[in-house]
């Protein structure tokens, strides 16, 4: 056993944060205030670790020399996590095109543009510049929404979950929402739809079974307290079997007869626009042409905008939501609105938001298009990494992502690399270089799906392939 002494032995032997500093310094190129913090925090790791421990014999290391190379081990963990900068350009090389974690939905050039434009200095966010006046930053997006979808008015915050917030805080606050029980779901980051309703101040009235909810389930849960009917498509699972759900125009029926707002989250916003891109799921205009008084959807899904949580529908509802004090709480900076204004310009010319809109143009690649690049990348792979790689095309199958249509696949085509090194190690290294690309592991080989490999961007993943088996020169 041991003796409580010896921890204390070993708090003493925990190197100095100079000689740290010092030791760090002259073999890591990181700021001076970032090398601080990670010794600090490693320090403070190695007193939790000794102070903790029973047996000195169980700590991962004895000793002030000991400690010091621990302490510095994680610093450079820290700083090889860290490379340039934490937010960095990555090649989505994964086969999923709203890949949440890699920033779902790539900017159109115009909104990249725009972007630049406004975020790089003073803009007329919220002045009249005519008048001179001040005006709502919003106003640009209240003129496109309604042309773009058909509804009356609209306004953005700054994702749907905080749409759906503020449309719960705004109409039902203290007042009952009528949910089917299969609309209770959870989105990403363990958000669930109850959750957020708790928080809200409304109150659930969960109706129907999970899997078949009626007409009648609502109808006889409205009373004198009912606030709100609230519709949720499950966009990131699907439910099938034995199901039943009650179609947006009986509920909107039920609604109106009892004098009670609808309000339906769609998800995903798909738009007539996108026309047989949309893959079935439910349009925005639909909901509104089926009696909605509310609808929500997201701005960086289907639509291929920025984070943002778009709100439709009826005039005098939109207005309450915009004067109520949360809509301000999670109003969209300069930057985003410049973005999400842009995008929504490029929906006004159905004819041409294919080709300026990059997601959709992704949606729409056709799987011969996909082979010839597959084909031509690892051509000119094999040129420049010789034997240390085996290098062939696949076909596989890619995923939209993003919690928008689950279960629908895209066929496309990969570059497979094979070596006689760990697969992991691979992926790990193609990760870890400028540009970072990001593909999948898949039967023991690292894939490079062509379906979300942006144009352009086959260079980036050469010049990786290269420094990672070595360069041929040929």
């Amino acid at each position: 056993m041991t003796h409580p002494g010896d921890n204390l032995h070993e708090l003493r032997e925990l190197p100095p944060v100079e000689l740290l500093l010092d030791r760090a310094s002259g073999s890591l190129s990181v700021p001076r205030p970032l090398l601080l913090s990670w010794c600090r925090d490693a320090l403070g790791e190695a007193r939790r670790l000794i102070r903790g421990s029973r047996s000195t014999q169980a700590l991962p290391a004895h000793g002030r020399e000991e400690w010091t190379r621990w302490v510095l081990d994680r610093v450079t963990r820290s700083a090889e996590q860290r490379s340039s900068r934490m937010l960095r350009r990555v090649v989505n090389a994964t086969g999923v095109i709203l890949h949440t974690n890699l920033g779902r939905a790539p900017l159109a050039s115009e909104s990249q543009q725009a972007l630049a434009e406004i975020a790089g200095g003073y803009s007329n966010l919220e002045m009249d510049l005519a008048g001179g006046k001040r005006r709502s930053r919003l106003l640009p997006i209240r003129w496109l929404l309604p042309v773009v979808t058909g509804a009356e008015s609209g306004l953005a915050v700054h994702n749907n979950a905080a749409a759906v917030f503020l449309a719960l805080a705004a109409l039902a606050r203290g007042r009952e929402v009528i949910v089917s029980r299969g609309h209770l779901v959870e989105i990403g980051g363990s958000f669930r739809l109850p959750t957020i309703m708790e928080a809200s101040g409304a109150q659930l009235v969960e109706v129907g079974a999970t899997n078949r909810t009626r007409l009648s389930d609502y109808a006889e849960r409205i009373g004198p307290g009912t606030g709100l009917i609230l519709k949720v498509h499950p966009s990131n699972f699907r439910m099938i079997g034995f199901t039943e759900e009650v179609p947006t125009a009986d509920l909107a029926g039920l609604a109106q007869e009892r004098g009670i707002p609808l309000f339906e989250d769609v998800g995903s916003g798909a738009l007539d626009q996108h026309a047989e891109l949309s893959f079935g799921e439910p349009r925005v205009q639909d909901s509104l042409r089926a009696g909605a008084d509310l609808v929500a959807f997201s701005g960086d899904k289907l639509l291929g905008g920025p984070q943002a949580g778009i709100l439709v529908g009826r005039q005098t509802i939109v207005d309450r939501l915009g004067k109520h004090p949360l809509a301000r709480v999670l109003r969209l900076d300069k930057a985003a609105l410049a973005v999400l204004e842009s995008t929504l310009e490029a929906y006004l010319d159905p004819a041409t938001v294919r080709s300026r809109i990059p997601l959709l143009g992704l949606l729409a690649r056709a799987p011969e298009d996909l082979r010839q690049r597959a084909e031509s990348l690892a051509t000119r792979m094999r040129e420049r990494c010789g034997d240390a790689v085996t290098i062939e095309i696949v076909e596989t199958r890619a995923e939209v992502g993003g919690g928008s249509l689950p279960g629908l696949q895209l066929p496309s085509w990969a570059v497979s690399l094979a070596a006689p090194e760990s697969v992991d190690r691979i992926a790990r290294s193609f990760r870890a270089a400028d540009p970072a690309v990001v593909g999948r592991i898949e039967r023991d080989r690292f894939l490079l799906d062509m379906r979300t490999v942006l144009d352009g961007e086959e260079d980036a993943i050469i010049g990786v392939s290269a420094t990672v088996f070595g360069s041929s020169g040929r």
